[in-house]
């Protein structure tokens, strides 16, 4: 008997499985690792045109994941309207979803986008969670990855304010494979992020989850890219709830 009829079958399929899995990690780190060194040469051309000499811009997390929105970093001899432009070049280049200063640079704030959500600045305080974060899920699957349970918390907390008012959830996906899959994937990711914001006590009623697939990719990027694999949120009416006697999130 040959040494591979030996080996049991179940052996056999479960190996070919963790190889296949570890091809599909190794394959997805290269494509993120391409697309970061993409938008580093663009970053860095802006910022030599715009003159700023010692300034980087990182466009990876503080965990290594790559990140479409970039901490920029040096330049504090700079005169400011010099880091202001800088910032801005870097923030209007395709594909990158926004950009800000390292908390330890001298202070030189990019004019923030003006968002119409009355005192409550839900859109604007979870946009700015996701700027440098990504609420992850596991290989062409739904199930949302367990290291991003924090930052639903996160996303949970700075929705609260406006409950009662009606928020968007979207699913975005890439062109790549096929678009029914596709679409059908962006959807079930969105309504996975409802459910985990109702766990976390938003009403179900003021959720409104929805998948577009590949229809609407970032401006400037390829319909291609795994950049445009995304969940968004939007603040659709601002209503916050009157306090009642008894307020129980997602009752009946």
């Amino acid at each position: 008997m040959s040494l591979i009829l030996a080996i049991p079958t179940w052996l056999r399929v479960l190996t070919g499985a963790i190889i296949t899995a570890c091809i599909a990690l190794i394959a997805n780190a290269q494509t993120g690792e391409n697309m970061i060194e993409r938008l580093e040469a663009r970053a860095q051309k802006a910022i030599a045109a715009h003159g700023g000499t010692g300034i980087t811009a990182d466009f990876t997390t503080t965990n290594g994941w790559p990140t479409r929105h970039p901490v920029l970093r040096g330049g504090e001899d700079l005169p400011d309207d010099v880091r202001a432009r800088v910032a801005r070049a870097v923030a209007d280049l395709p594909g990158v979803g926004g950009a800000h200063w390292d908390r330890r640079s001298r202070s030189m704030a990019m004019p923030e986008p003006v968002i119409e959500a009355g005192p409550y600045h839900c859109q604007r305080d979870v946009e700015t969670l996701l700027a440098v974060r990504v609420i992850r899920f596991g290989q062409s699957s739904a199930e949302i990855d367990p290291a991003s349970e924090v930052l639903l918390d996160e996303v949970a907390g700075a929705l609260k304010p406006c409950r009662g008012s009606i928020i968007a959830i979207t699913g975005h996906s890439d062109a790549v494979g096929d678009a029914s899959v596709n679409l059908r994937l962006s959807r079930e990711r969105a309504a996975a992020v409802r459910s985990a914001l109702v766990q976390r006590g938003l009403p179900r009623d003021s959720l409104r989850a929805a998948g577009v697939g590949s229809a609407q990719p970032i401006e400037g990027l390829e319909p291609e890219d795994p950049a445009n694999r995304r969940i968004e949120f939007s603040v659709i009416e601002v209503a916050p709830l009157k306090p009642t006697p008894i307020d129980i999130p997602d009752a009946g």
